[in-house]
């Protein structure tokens, strides 16, 4: 019987701006590696947080060559704390959650000031 070891995906989960709309709005992103596997957001960083735990198991899934589980499924797991790696088992596949390092918006101003 073989054995998998468990897949590595990272998360940014970040508060947008509330720009025209007055209420606010948490951006999230799924990345494989180099690759955005999936992104969107949601009214609540808990929805969003859930967001990213079912994209990875339907990636986990796909990538070892499952039937990814049912969209509608309850996804476990509770709220991530800021920074924290979160461990991950839906239907039997294994998979960390990592926070990805955002960098910090370059000022173009000053990239022209010289």
């Amino acid at each position: 019987m073989p054995t998998v070891e468990g897949l590595q995906f990272e998360y940014a989960l970040h508060p947008l701006n509330p720009g025209r709309w007055s209420f606010t709005r948490w951006r999230w992103e799924l990345w494989h590696g180099a690759h955005l596997i999936a992104t969107g957001w949601h009214y609540s960083r808990a929805e969003a947080e859930r967001c990213v735990r079912r994209h990875a198991a339907r990636v986990g899934h796909r990538l070892i060559g499952l039937r990814a589980p049912d969209p509608d499924a309850p996804v476990p797991g509770g709220d991530f704390k800021p920074g924290a790696t979160v461990q991950l088992m839906i239907g039997g596949v294994p998979c960390r959650l990592s926070p990805r390092a955002l960098e910090a918006p370059r000022d173009e101003r000053a990239a022209f000031a010289a």
